[in-house]
């Protein structure tokens, strides 16, 4: 059996996350990197059915973001984490969430959150 890693890396969406009102308010952009891990995951078979469909990881991961609202990265990682580990067949699951437009005392390109579930 082989490990299948397969990775969405950059994926931004808006989101009204944060731990102030005015991040919660006006919104902005967070980006997220997923590797999942799959056993086999189409490699023998070439068929979109045998490995993980990156179009309705995206959908899951947009619904998570969409359909609550976060004060943390760290807990809308964890949630995205949690619900990819959960509807798909996935082994293993890893999702960093950047936030880019981050106000800081200094510059800095981005802060991260990241999170890692294992199916038990």
């Amino acid at each position: 059996m082989s490990e299948v890693f397969i990775e969405i890396e950059g994926l931004e969406l808006q989101g009204f996350h944060g731990a102030t009102p005015e991040e919660r308010k006006g919104g902005q952009p967070f980006v997220f990197d997923v590797t999942l891990v799959a056993h086999d995951a189409g490699i023998r078979t070439d068929q979109l059915g045998d490995t993980i469909d990156y179009t309705k990881v995206v959908a899951c991961i947009r619904e998570i973001s969409d359909g609550h609202r976060f004060n943390l990265i760290e807990a809308l990682a964890a949630a995205v984490a949690d619900a990819i580990i959960e509807r798909f067949d996935v082994s293993r699951v890893r999702v960093r969430v950047r936030k880019p437009k981050v106000v800081l005392e200094a510059p800095a390109a981005h802060t991260a959150a990241t999170v890692e579930r294992t199916r038990s």
